[in-house]
């Protein structure tokens, strides 16, 4: 048997007793006593539960199921109640059409998102192969910009924040929160930007119980922010930021500026030039318009101002590994 008790309402529920019949009417009470009304289409029998009621949302015909019922005439705040004094039922044929509706909508929804699901695998597939090529060896942490939307509710002294969009915006030899750091990288994205002129109004030092850590920003609860995430396990790093970094949209790591200068530094066929363009890295210059797809595939990131002979161009940087797949590619072996 099993039994629920309520310091508040006084009062308690018996589980192995059922309180309503199919097809009764229940009122549900929510945030700021918001009334929404039920019927109950199934009484299902679990043992060691006790009753289970099957609901459906009369307006919304969205299922739902709850084992504590509570009487309309013991009425104590949030939650479901039943009239114990004047019950109220609905045709059974009504019940039977809705029933059919909120199965259909259930349906539809577990099969978006089970697409939804296969799109984010699709997306985390790519950004887990972009990511860990991305990712340097000696990283300890990352440097990340997080887009806040504010859902805090000043009528309950609610306060929170979702994040709506991160960007990657370079990697950390060590773990220490040093705010000039974090405005060296904020000038890598175009909305970050503002970020890296020094103002001590936007460096918060929140690393005690409850607190938000180290961030760069006006405010948590609105708009960007700069922040360093430690990296502990490098596979784990790379899972995290698997979904961010499969759209290239997200990733805005400057690259390292070098100037090519000499013939024996590049090979050049047809509009494609590729380069030297670090001791890890390697550029190729040209129409790669039409091929930017297959570049990006190749684990390449575009980069609009990179340097070649001393002026800033177009053009994608690709890991030294990848100099004999991409040679294969533009057809310059």
């Amino acid at each position: 048997m099993t039994k629920y008790h309520s310091l508040f309402a006084g009062t308690t529920t018996d589980t192995e007793v059922q309180v309503v019949k199919e097809n009764q009417v229940v009122i549900g009470y929510g945030y700021a006593m918001s009334e929404s009304r039920y019927v109950v289409c199934k009484v299902e029998y679990i043992e060691r539960i006790g009753y289970m009621y099957h609901l459906i949302n009369i307006r919304t015909k969205d299922m739902d199921r709850t084992d504590m019922l509570t009487p309309l005439s013991q009425k104590f705040g949030i939650g479901r109640y039943y009239d114990d004094i004047n019950p109220e039922f609905m045709d059974a044929f009504e019940v039977a059409i809705l029933l059919q509706e909120a199965q259909a909508k259930a349906k539809a929804e577990a099969d978006e998102a089970e697409k939804e699901r296969i799109r984010v695998e699709e997306v985390k597939e790519v950004g887990r192969k972009r990511f860990a090529e991305l990712f340097p060896e000696n990283a300890k942490a990352v440097i990340v910009a997080r887009l806040k939307q504010d859902e805090s509710d000043s009528m309950t002294d609610y306060f929170a924040s979702s994040t709506q969009r991160t960007v990657i915006l370079g990697f950390s030899t060590h773990k220490r929160d040093i705010f000039s750091e974090m405005r060296k990288h904020a000038s890598n994205f175009e909305e970050t930007a503002y970020l890296a002129e020094y103002n001590e109004d936007y460096e918060h030092r929140e690393k005690y119980s409850m607190g938000a850590g180290y961030y760069l920003g006006e405010s948590k609860y609105h708009g960007w922010i700069i922040e360093k995430v430690p990296v502990y396990d490098r596979n784990r790093t790379v899972e995290e930021f698997a979904y961010t970094a499969g759209s290239e949209d997200n990733i805005h790591i400057k690259a390292v500026s070098a100037t090519v200068t000499g013939d024996a530094q590049k090979t050049i066929t047809g509009d494609f030039i590729i380069v030297d363009y670090s001791e890890k890295a390697i550029a190729i210059f040209g129409n790669t318009k039409p091929i930017k797809d297959a570049l990006s595939a190749l684990g390449g990131r575009f980069n609009a101002r990179l340097t070649h002979n001393g002026e800033k161009k177009a053009g994608w940087i690709f890991q030294k590994s990848k100099e004999q797949d991409l040679r294969k590619l533009v057809n310059l072996n």
